[in-house]
């Protein structure tokens, strides 16, 4: 199993950014599905971004035009959050599935909060 962990969350006022940064413990098959997921106090989680097969990105429709997801190396992937709104304020967590289901891993998470 592949471990994972976020870093880069904090504080921000609205229309600031943050960088997430998610490392992997391990390389891993790229049929897989790497990305980021989101969840705010009292509601359900959501996908934010994702990269699929290594190359093919989606992002889910609230934060589309705003957040970008790429990798930083094989081992390392980035979210970075422009123009942040109070709706963004959640608890950001890292999630590796591979399509042969043999890894199915989240990272701990870690707090964005976006208020002035």
């Amino acid at each position: 199993q592949v471990q994972l962990r976020e870093s880069g969350g904090g504080l921000v006022q609205p229309g600031g950014s943050l960088t997430l940064s998610c490392s992997a413990s391990a390389s891993f098959d790229r049929h897989s599905a790497w990305g980021w997921y989101r969840q705010a106090a009292g509601k359900e989680r959501e996908l934010v971004a994702v990269i699929s097969a290594g190359t093919i990105k989606q992002y889910g429709d609230s934060v589309k035009g705003r957040f970008t997801i790429s990798k930083a190396s094989e081992t390392t992937l980035v979210l970075q959050l422009n123009n942040l709104k109070p709706e963004d304020t959640a608890v950001y967590s890292c999630n590796l599935r591979t399509y042969d289901k043999r890894i199915d891993s989240w990272g701990h998470g870690t707090q964005v909060t976006v208020s002035s």
